[in-house]
């Protein structure tokens, strides 16, 4: 086995990846429960700037689902800190286990006051962020920023979970920040004429202008429950959240649907990076 086949392997058993990647683990409280994600770059001149978090892991006698996409702009290096730090920074928070919801706020406030105190080192650009955590197998509970986005799926019906912060629905905070929306140039709204997304982890030159406090949803796994779906607006772009759950209704592994939706996405013909993971409830 090669170096590079060592190292995949590695980050496949850890749930840790970027670029041109895929993998699956399965919860131990319950077979039925299994994960999946797969990663495709654009065709662009820079690096991969997607990076994923999907694995179970466990905390004294509790099991977490922690599924996460972190899609860069203008830095590879500021998603890469994310998937690096922010799930931990959320499980050091005293109040995780009785206020999930409260302690992934504080967690989102706190990573991005760190990326901002190292701006020097972690350069320009920023990240927008979905997480979700799966508690014990039962209660799912989801943040972001950003335009990634997570999706379930109950009984065939998609339900969006998260929310997509745009420039053109949150103007009004916006300029009452100081800032301005502009479609100049190009026909997308942007922060400053730069940023098309509302929120996100640092961008320290449109900080005052941009906000990174996360919209935080809870929902209870039950037998209705059929999948979650969380992706970047690479596959977003082009594809509705019905559309997604309809993709992959019929695909029983996890890897294998989160391929199947970056490859419908590039049929498309997505021209961003698109990362996926699927968790699917059997």
């Amino acid at each position: 086995m090669t170096g590079r086949e060592i190292l995949h392997k590695m980050k496949e058993k850890v749930g840790l990846s970027s670029s041109a990647d895929s993998g699956k683990g399965k919860s131990k409280m319950s077979r039925n429960i299994t994960h999946g994600f797969h990663l495709v770059k654009a065709k662009s001149h820079h690096d991969m700037e997607d990076y994923v978090v999907a694995q179970f892991k466990e905390v004294d006698d509790n099991e977490l689902g922690l599924f996460a996409i972190f899609d860069g702009h203008l830095s590879h290096v500021i998603p890469d800190y994310l998937r690096s730090h922010l799930f931990d920074t959320i499980l050091k928070e005293p109040n995780f286990w009785t206020e999930p919801e409260n302690a992934m706020r504080r967690a989102y406030r706190i990573t991005d006051t760190k990326i901002l105190e190292k701006a020097g080192d972690l350069g320009r650009g920023g990240s927008t962020a979905v997480t979700a955590i799966l508690i014990n197998c039962q209660k799912l509970v989801v943040a972001n920023v950003g335009d990634s986005r997570v999706v379930m799926c109950k009984n065939g019906v998609a339900k969006q979970l998260s929310v997509d912060h745009e420039p053109s629905t949150e103007r009004e905070d916006i300029e009452n920040r100081g800032g301005f929306v502009s479609t100049f140039p190009g026909d997308v709204p942007r922060v400053d004429g730069q940023l098309a997304v509302a929120r996100a982890f640092g961008d320290k030159n449109l900080k005052e202008h941009l906000s990174s406090e996360p919209d935080v949803a809870m929902e209870m796994i039950d037998d209705d429950t059929d999948c979650i779906i969380l992706a970047s607006d690479g596959l977003w772009k082009v594809m509705s959240n019905q559309e997604a759950v309809d993709t992959i209704k019929n695909i029983k592994d996890a890897r294998s649907a989160a391929k199947r939706l970056t490859e419908e996405a590039l049929n498309r013909r997505s021209s961003d990076d698109i990362s996926c993971v699927v968790v699917k409830f059997q």
